[in-house]
């Protein structure tokens, strides 16, 4: 008996072959796609979270530093240690101590900062000087993209909040209000409102 000669895929086999490979080829893909979108977007949050800690160590780090110091601007005329809103654009501005100095430079331990708004991006911008020059200029770094708006209020020791600071109504006769917190108020795309609420040394 003489054997059977061998016998290879009919083209019918071999279409319905490729075509179970290509449908489990694409679930595949799609399953693949799908795990690396939602990792692209649980990093995305992540690092804007990050950034939320990040600037929220930076403030806290600033404030609870906070001195009692006006200094003199770039033409002479002397800034409260403190400022709301400021002609340059700034939220918040304000003189901190604790300014390390590891290399023992001929400079003072404090340091002007301040907080800016600007491109949906909050900076943190600070100077090397206290008393500026004209030709002094701030360093700036990026530290929350994403924010649509802040709002900053101060709190004084008669319990009372001011969006405006040094209080525009105060009595010129008495003495000055002692700021006693300050709170930022943010308005993000990712988590919406967020309150911050900063205490000042004293």
């Amino acid at each position: 008996m003489r054997p059977a000669p061998p016998r290879g895929f009919t083209l019918l086999e071999l279409l319905i072959a490729l075509s179970i490979f290509a449908l489990v080829a694409a679930m595949a893909y799609g399953g693949l796609n799908t795990i690396l979108r939602t990792t692209e977007a649980i990093d995305a949050r992540a690092h804007a979270l990050r950034a939320l800690q990040l600037a929220w160590l930076w403030l806290e780090r600033d404030l609870e530093q906070y001195v009692d110091r006006p200094v003199r601007g770039e033409y002479g005329e002397t800034r409260p240690a403190l400022r709301l809103a400021t002609p340059e654009g700034d939220l918040v501005v304000f003189t901190r101590d604790g300014w390390s100095n590891p290399l023992g430079e001929a400079r003072s331990g404090l340091m002007r900062v301040a907080y800016r708004l600007q491109d949906e991006t909050l900076y943190r911008r600070w100077w090397t000087v206290l008393d500026r020059a004209q030709d002094s200029r701030a360093i700036a770094r990026p530290l929350v993209q994403g924010v649509i708006g802040v709002r900053v209020q101060v709190l004084d020791d008669h319990r009372r909040w001011h969006a405006q600071w040094p209080p525009l109504d105060r009595d010129p006769q008495a003495p000055p209000p002692r700021p006693l917190a300050v709170e930022l108020r943010l308005e993000t795309r990712d988590y919406g409102t967020l309150r911050w609420l900063f205490r000042l040394p004293h």
